[in-house]
Order: structure tokens, then C-alpha cells, then sequence
């Protein structure tokens, strides 16, 4: 049986990108910023559609989380972040702000994706 955390951050942010995931994200001060068009997001304009938690395969408390995104204008895409040790207090912060109605769990990717 294989574990999710085994899998590599890269392998999902290309299945994503397949399925129309295809921004990616980062921290500027207390808004989300888009790498494609620069546009600035708060928190309650972001959806986390999907999060997918990994381990270093060396050392486990070498830890990420990629986050499968939805703004409110409908851009989509990923967000990949450092967790435990290595997090980012502001990211941290923000995903904390981003309201729990916009915090869902949703299988986007075919089925097959996931093995």
C-alpha cells in the first residue's frame, strides 16, 4: 500500500496543473499574490479546495503541505509550504484567516490520479 506522504509534491502540482491548476501562489504581507497576473488576495477570497501533507523521505521532520486553490474571481492553482520547523509564520497566519466555509475537502483529481 503506498502513502500518500511518500508521494512527491511535484507529481500533484503536475496533475493539478492538467486539471486547470495552473497559477501558483505567494506571501506578500497578509495577501496571497498571484505568480501569474500579481493580483493581491485576502483571506475570506480564497477557497483551499484540497491539502496534501508530505514528509521528507531522509528525514521526516523535513515536512510541506501543498494546498489546492480557488479564489473568489476563479483562479486556480497551488500553494506548496513549509510545515513544522520550517513554516512560515505569515502563511500560517493567513491560511489560519481564510473562513472555515472556505475550507473544503474535495477530490478533484480522477480517481486514477491518486496512485
Amino acid at each position: 500500500m503506498e502513502n500518500e506522504y511518500a508521494k512527491h509534491e511535484t507529481d500533484y502540482i503536475r496533475r493539478y496543473q492538467e486539471i486547470g491548476y495552473t497559477d501558483s501562489y505567494r506571501m506578500d504581507g497578509s495577501y496571497l499574490v498571484s505568480m501569474d497576473s500579481k493580483k493581491r488576495y485576502p483571506p475570506e477570497d480564497v477557497n483551499i479546495i484540497k491539502e496534501h501533507r508530505y514528509e521528507g523521505m531522509s528525514n521526516p521532520s523535513d515536512m510541506s503541505i501543498l494546498f489546492i486553490l480557488e479564489t473568489s474571481d476563479g483562479n486556480k492553482g497551488t500553494l506548496l509550504a513549509g510545515f513544522g520547523p520550517s513554516a512560515n509564520l505569515e502563511l500560517h497566519e493567513f491560511i489560519s484567516a481564510i473562513p472555515e466555509e472556505n475550507v473544503k475537502d474535495e477530490n478533484v483529481l480522477p480517481p486514477d490520479a491518486e496512485k
